[in-house]
């Protein structure tokens, strides 16, 4: 029984989206008959090699349920009991998970206001200090989003300058790769290029965002620098007991360039609206419509009065970012079509037609 309208369409979060046809198949070939349970499945084994012939040859692949459980398991194996991160103040690790790096894992959040969701070397700089001192949290891990939350991008020198200067510093790099497919997507470049060849150490996979139904991955791109990931996943409560429907879909997600072409499709829906939306701006169509951050990938900042937002949310969902400010953000999926993104387009008009 279908609850639900299919024709309808947000533009909150990729979230939204349902899982990928293809990704669906795989589970249900997966399904049927016995394999052993807790990651000892061919499914499951099949992901290590797929994920070697993204990350390389040392990448050891741990998959987990959900996003946070990847950053909180990937964290707490890379420091200390005292060891803390630097990242930005819009982090997902510090806004949207619940506290519950520092609640679970017990480390410390650094946290850095940036303009664009993008930290550099002299960004890192203003907590990376402070080594040796009993009263302060050791800054021993730097964790990166890639693309961020304000939709930016890290360029693969701007990762490599960072992943130098941190490991400079004696501290090891985590990238938060919710979007890693569409950083992937954006830049033209392999997967590793960013990411292992870059010196990022330990990477949380995400495949939810992009089509899988449920789970991600934690990567071990550099399996010196972190420990016990075999105990901390089932420690964060991440060991599925049936893993091989995890591993079933990241290897459909991984397999034929699906993970690529979906997030290539995601990112050109984005450009597409904000192409059309700078189109009606210049023809004198809308007024009071302005854009916050630069459209790298599959999310659209933009700035328009609250009422507007609320009634044009009416018809299509979407979030505030800054309430103050008028601030919201936009966001396209695998599945969304020129067609969706042109209703879209005309709801904001109507509204701020001029």
């Amino acid at each position: 029984m279908k609850l639900h309208d299919e024709n309808y369409r947000g533009f909150a979060s990729d979230n939204y989206a349902g899982a990928h046809p293809e990704v669906i198949a795989a589970i249900a070939e997966a399904n049927g008959g016995h394999q052993i349970a807790y990651g000892e499945d061919v499914y499951t084994a099949r992901l290590q090699d797929v994920m070697k012939q993204h990350f390389g040859d040392q990448a050891e692949t741990f998959p987990v349920f959900n996003g946070t459980g990847a950053n909180v398991t990937a964290l707490t194996s890379i420091l200390p009991r005292w060891g803390a991160v630097v990242a930005t103040s819009t982090a997902h690790i510090h806004t949207d998970e619940g506290g519950a790096p520092e609640r679970i894992s017990g480390l410390k959040l650094l946290t850095i206001p940036t303009p664009d969701g993008k930290l550099t070397p002299d960004l890192i700089d203003r907590e990376a200090w402070g080594w040796g001192d009993e009263h302060r949290p050791q800054p021993l891990a730097v964790s990166i989003t890639q693309t961020t939350e304000l939709g930016t991008l890290y360029s693969v020198d701007e990762v490599r300058a960072i992943a130098e200067h941190a490991h400079s510093l004696g501290m090891k790099l985590h990238m938060d790769g919710a979007r890693v497919s569409n950083a992937a997507a954006a830049l033209g470049v392999p997967l590793r290029e960013f990411t292992t060849d870059a010196g990022v150490d330990i990477l949380s996979f995400g495949g939810t965002k992009n089509g899988v139904l449920y789970g991600e991955a934690i990567v071990a791109l550099n399996p010196q620098a972190s420990d016990g990931l075999i105990y901390l996943r089932k420690l964060n409560m991440q060991l599925a007991s049936k893993m091989r429907f995890v591993s079933a879909q990241l290897i459909a997600l991984l397999t034929d360039n699906l993970w690529l072409d979906s997030a290539r499709h995601a990112n050109a829906m984005a450009a597409h609206l904000r192409h059309s939306l700078e189109t009606e701006i210049a023809a004198g169509a809308i007024s009071g419509l302005s854009f916050s951050q630069e459209t790298q990938a599959n999310a659209v900042f933009a700035v328009l009065p609250n009422e507007a937002a609320d009634r044009i949310r009416e018809r299509f969902r979407f979030y505030d970012w800054d309430r103050a400010g008028g601030e919201v953000r936009w966001m396209t999926a695998f599945d969304t079509t020129e067609d969706d993104v042109d209703a879209f387009v005309a709801a904001i008009t109507e509204e701020l037609s001029a």
